[in-house]
């Protein structure tokens, strides 16, 4: 999810519908679809009205066969390509 338009590759309204975060309070979604960071493009991405911060599911990310790892400062999201 993202509040920040500009992360959009490609933007689909959306009419209705919620997000509810852990303190209850919700956020109206008005679109969205893929979204780019870098070289991470990352499908169904939500636009959340008002959202200040990016929230990434972690196990999305891993059920998409992507290795997720936390260092001290950073988290590093690698596609592995397993060749046989």
């Amino acid at each position: 999810m993202t509040g920040d338009a500009s992360l959009l590759t490609r933007l689909t309204l959306k009419h209705g519908g919620y997000v509810t975060y852990g303190d209850n309070n919700k956020g109206k979604i008005v679109g969205g679809d893929i979204g780019v960071k870098g070289n991470l493009t990352i499908q169904n991405v939500l636009l959340v009205e008002g959202l200040k911060h990016n929230l990434l599911s972690i196990s999305q990310l891993c059920d998409k066969r992507l290795e997720v790892t936390f260092q001290a400062e950073i988290c590093l999201i690698f596609s592995i390509v397993h060749q046989f």
